[in-house]
């Protein structure tokens, strides 16, 4: 199973590393001005949408169903049930996209009103989605065959895909000069990503003999199931949609540039998230099914309790960097081209609130399958109606009096109330149970990230007066060596720690 995590991690990293790069490139060449406003809403939409209806909800009903049929029934049975819900798939994304197109006027000024005022930005977030929003599209298939390779154990072709993404972009970018813009060059790359990424699941499918076919839907007993999980996990993810919902409204109603500045951060902010929970839930799900399916419900929690472990332990470091130099982050990651300090320091601030929910956010994943691998997707949905909610609430009365940093901070509390509301729940249950070592871990991992957020706050003005002579990357030069300080110290008290207190987890 950790070798499963780490080659997702792995993989996963390479995809957060180019996505950095692009992101690089993106705010090079627009900025967090009016352009990059109309970009990020362009590319919000799909994304949205595929959220709602994709990744999260769809895996939450499809994973464990395919993966119970194959264990109960046989692969045909299997590759039965995924044809026919290709096949509804991909009818309703047509239907959907012929929609969107007409429509889309009326969808960015419900979901972007603060461009009404623009009537040149307001044009060009429009033209953009329409671009963009045929991604949805691609990406809805690429989530089933996904979650059918993930069942049988092939995780590295769904977690390679979104590299795609980021190469497809950085190439449109360089390639701007044949677009009308760099915005157009950006937008007509996601959408040729999607196509990219179509194809190498397709293959990757059929290597491992999983690929379906269309085939005509019918009400067979395990259709019912798969709808009857499907739309309570809809109706949980429409709750963190309508944060994300939220999140643009608000956005695009504060100073040019509020669209832009949260993006960035969160690009900086989703890195460890992309890494470690969805790496970890992505392994989690199917292998807490399988043992369920096969009786071993003691198993199922220890392999739970282990990835709460290994988690925590690696977002350790990247939890204190974020709260201790955001400013410092930013300004390695991003300032060049049109992106500018002022730029960078907006984003900081957004970065640190955003931090604050980090723990939670990385582990939110894992705690819901608690559920999910019991083919409850009703628990989770109301647990994250009520966090959302709070969530929603407090975006409504920050955002007017802080801006873009209220808007993340908002989403860090609401994070925190899904986990301990999960938590609470899926263990007076007794759907979930902690290891022996667990409580002895937490210990040196909050220890170990005290230390490391300490040794990045001290450090960071004496190594950048070190650097101040350099002729070139001067922040990228202290922010690796104040990283490299930070978490060699996290690193060294995690391993004292652990010896000291008889965890092998660490060790291994």
């Amino acid at each position: 199973m950790f070798k499963n995590i780490l080659s997702v991690g792995g993989i996963t990293l390479v995809s957060r590393v180019t996505g950095f790069f692009r992101d690089v490139v993106l705010a090079a060449a627009l900025g967090a001005g009016p352009l990059a406003d109309a970009f990020v809403v362009a590319m919000r939409l799909p994304n949205m949408f595929r959220s709602l209806f994709g990744e999260g909800a769809f895996s939450a009903a499809y994973v464990p169903s395919y993966t119970r049929l194959r264990t109960t029934e046989g692969p045909a049975a299997a590759q039965n049930f995924a044809a026919q819900i290709q096949t509804v798939l991909l009818a309703s994304q047509l239907i959907l996209l012929a929609i969107a197109l007409v429509a889309m006027p009326w969808v960015v000024r419900a979901l972007a009103p603060g461009f009404a005022v623009d009537d040149a930005k307001f044009d060009l977030a429009v033209t953009l989605s329409r671009i963009t929003f045929p991604y949805l599209l691609f990406m809805t298939l690429v989530t089933q065959l996904t979650g059918s390779l993930n069942a049988v154990n092939r995780f590295a072709a769904g977690a390679f895909a979104p590299v795609l993404l980021n190469l497809s972009m950085i190439a449109a970018l360089l390639l701007a000069f044949l677009f009308p813009s760099a915005t157009h060059a950006a937008a007509w790359g996601v959408t040729f990503s999607g196509v990219a990424q179509l194809l190498l699941l397709v293959a990757a499918a059929k290597r491992a003999d999983v690929l379906p076919g269309l085939v005509r839907p019918t009400n067979e007993p395990e259709m019912r199931d798969f709808w009857r999980a499907f739309w309570p996990a809809v109706i949980g993810s429409s709750g963190v949609q309508i944060a994300v919902f939220v999140d643009l409204i608000l956005s695009t109603l504060l100073p040019a540039g509020g669209p832009a500045t949260i993006y960035y951060a969160d690009r900086i902010y989703q890195l460890p998230i992309g890494v470690l929970a969805i790496a970890g839930a992505t392994v989690l799900l199917p292998e807490m099914s399988r043992r369920i399916a096969a009786g071993d419900v003691e198993g199922a929690h220890r392999a739970q309790s282990r990835i709460f472990a290994f988690t925590l332990a690696l977002s350790g470091p990247v939890f204190a960097a974020i709260l201790a130099i955001p400013d410092l982050i930013m300004r390695a990651a991003f300032v060049r081209g049109d992106f500018t300090t002022a730029d960078a320091s907006a984003s900081a601030a957004v970065l640190a609130a955003y931090g604050l929910g980090l723990p939670a956010i990385v582990l939110i994943g894992s705690a819901v399958a608690s559920f999910r691998a019991r083919g409850d997707t009703k628990t989770p949905m109301l647990i994250s109606f009520a966090a959302i909610g709070i969530n929603v609430l407090l975006k409504i009365a920050l955002a007017p009096r802080i801006g873009a940093p209220g808007l993340a901070f908002a989403t860090a509390v609401g994070a925190w109330i899904n986990l301990i509301a999960l938590v609470i729940v899926a263990r007076k249950r007794g759907l979930m149970q902690a290891t022996d070592d667990f409580s002895r871990i937490l210990a040196i991992v909050a220890l170990a990230t005290i230390a490391a957020g300490a040794t990045y706050y001290f450090a960071q003005a004496p190594v950048e007066r070190l650097v101040a002579m350099a002729p070139w990357l001067r922040d990228l030069i202290a922010l690796a060596i104040v990283g490299f300080a930070g978490c060699a110290i996290y690193a060294v008290i995690m391993l004292a720690g652990a010896r000291a207190a008889g965890v092998k987890l660490a060790r291994r």
